[in-house]
């Protein structure tokens, strides 16, 4: 702000006839510039500088860059909005010719001066003065008046002075709020890595984002988008209108400054998009736009957009902050990303298995009935389906056949090599009276659907209800448990698992059961089943519950021994599928 002690512009040819006032004059505009490092006071301070001693009713400090090679208005008085976003060469307009020559430039009447850029038709005079800093220039202070020869040459004397005192000022003051903004921008790029890293849902990652971006640019609308690869589109994903989530459509990756920025991985800026034909209508107001690429392990994963109402919102020092933020936005997007389709691919998974879980429920019996014989069951998975089988086929009263099986591994590859087993079972049972010649058609079945490192242990059984012979054949698995008058009556049978091996022979064995006999199948999930001291439940466990509970129904003896394992097991997961099944000779 302009000191009170400086005199108005009328009184200036009087102050400055002594040498000493003018000293005293310029060493307080010194003083004055020296005291702030904050641009936008700084220039504020340097117009009111001026105001004392030069009337205008124009003014405007331009500033330059080495990268535009051009002057560009930094703060205004009196200008239209859409001059202040325009880059002046040098050498072009007054203040070009003043910046490129580095002297001050008087125009008494612009209408004669071709170099004149229209900034205003009632504007008649012009004074540009370079400022100069350590032999370099840092911009152009210029003055204009509705009033041909407004400015006088005692004018541009003081001007060329007051630039002197106030090019280093201002040139420290670029500096200062370019290494401001650096460190703002690291510091945000600290916290990016710290915070953002461990942000896995995307939604609220790229809220945090745009809300550290806001702390570094002033915009009105911030978007992200992700490339969809396969439809050639950036996909919209999240967007902010004036802290509001709002929602914005996909762009084709040929079009738009978003497709522009994403096809030449590089950044995209434009001062006035009412200038750039690329632009696609988003929010009506829209002046300007950045568009930055995110790219992750040199491939282009979406790109970060923000847009403004006024025109040249985003500088130069705007894209270098998010050129630099951009790779950690990049990565922390990507992995949120990656998580996001992971829970999703995990949630369709669910959904299918609940959906496999209750068609097992169908394929696999809760209870059966078969003739001459009171069964009891109980299986459950140790994730979320079982790969054990066991099936029940009567064939007109005259003779059941009975399957018990248990599929290498478990979930739902398990599963669904059970569900194959099951399928062949109620194919081929209906064909196959004998258990050995039952058991290698299904051998033979699956060895022509092999699937690498899958087989089954399986047992079947034919029963006769009205001799009550027990006909069986094993395949790798548990040989049936009989429980008669106490005791526990041990077969012995033993075979290759069924999906394993070529050419495999299968044996039968007889056994004349009586009535009460109880019979016990049951998969090594159960044996196997371990505590949290890491033992087994084990085999012997297993006979003597058997032994103990013989003569209960079939159901509580099913029942009793699940309800042990629980009791051996406490809070250690289920290890393996477990299945049992328990048949009394009625």
């Amino acid at each position: 702000m302009a000191n009170p002690r400086m005199a108005s512009p009328r009184k200036t040819v009087d102050r400055f006839r002594e040498r000493a006032e003018m000293l005293d004059f310029l060493l307080e505009v010194s003083r004055i510039t020296s005291e702030s490092l904050d641009l936008d006071k700084l220039m504020h301070d340097v117009a009111g500088i001026v105001k004392t001693v030069v009337s205008f009713d124009l003014f405007a400090i331009l500033l330059y860059s080495e990268k535009s090679q051009g002057l560009r208005i930094r703060h205004a008085i009196g200008h239209r909005d859409g001059v202040r976003s325009l880059v002046i060469p040098l050498g072009e307009g007054i203040v070009g010719v003043a910046g490129q020559t580095r002297e001050p430039l008087l125009v008494e009447d612009v209408r004669s001066d071709p170099r004149y850029l229209n900034a205003l038709d009632a504007v008649r005079s012009e004074l540009a003065v370079p400022m100069i800093a350590r032999r370099k220039l840092v911009g152009v202070i210029d003055l204009q008046s509705t009033n041909p020869n407004a400015f006088s040459a005692q004018d541009k004397t003081i001007m060329r002075l007051i630039a002197s005192r106030v090019a280093s000022s201002i040139e420290n003051a670029v500096l200062y709020r370019r290494v401001d903004m650096r460190n703002r921008t690291l510091r945000t790029l600290s916290a990016l890595s710290q915070e953002f890293s461990s942000i896995l849902d995307l939604d609220e990652l790229l809220g945090r984002i745009a809300a550290a971006v806001r702390t570094l640019i002033n915009y009105d609308s911030f978007s992200v988008y992700l490339i969809d690869n396969e439809k050639r589109v950036l996909r919209h994903r999240f967007s902010v209108r004036f802290d509001e989530r709002v929602h914005s459509d996909n762009v084709p990756l040929e079009k738009g400054l978003t497709g522009a920025a994403a096809r030449t991985r590089e950044p995209v800026r434009v001062i006035n998009i009412l200038d750039d034909p690329r632009y696609i209508p988003s929010h009506p107001n829209v002046h300007s736009e950045l568009a930055v690429p995110l790219i992750v392990q040199d491939r282009v994963i979406g790109v970060l957009d923000v847009e403004s109402e006024r025109i040249g919102a985003f500088s130069e020092d705007h894209q270098q902050t998010l050129s630099l933020l951009a790779p950690q936005i990049a990565s922390s997007v990507e992995n949120a990303r990656l998580y996001e389709e992971l829970a999703q691919r995990e949630q369709r998974m669910d959904q299918d298995l609940k959906a496999a879980r209750n068609l097992q429920k169908i394929l696999l019996p809760r209870h059966a009935e078969v003739r001459g014989l009171e069964i009891g069951i109980r299986s459950r998975p140790a994730r979320d389906i079982t790969g054990d089988v066991y099936e029940f086929y009567e064939h007109g009263g005259e003779y059941a056949v009975i399957a018990f099986g248990d599929v290498s591994g478990k979930g739902p590859a398990a599963a669904l090599y059970g569900a194959l087993v099951s399928g062949l079972l109620r194919t081929l049972a209906p064909r196959r009276r004998s258990p050995a010649m039952l058991m290698q058609s299904i051998n033979e079945a699956l060895l022509e659907r092999r699937v690498d490192a899958q087989y089954a242990t399986l047992t079947v059984l034919l029963w006769d209800p009205r001799t009550r012979l027990l006909t069986f054949c094993n395949a790798g698995g548990e040989a049936p448990l009989i429980f008669r008058n106490g005791e526990i009556l041990t077969l012995r049978s033993s075979g290759v698992p069924v999906g394993l091996l070529e050419d495999r022979q299968y044996e039968e064995v007889e056994v004349q059961t009586e009535r009460g006999d109880a019979i016990l199948l049951y998969s090594d999930g159960v044996q196997d089943q371990l505590n949290e001291a890491e033992k087994h439940f084990s085999r012997t466990r297993t006979l003597n519950l058997f032994r103990k509970n013989g003569n209960e129904r079939p159901q509580k003896i099913a029942d009793t021994i699940v309800t042990e394992l629980d009791n051996f097991r406490e809070d250690t997961p289920i290890t393996d599928d477990q299945t049992i099944v328990v048949m009394k000779v009625s």
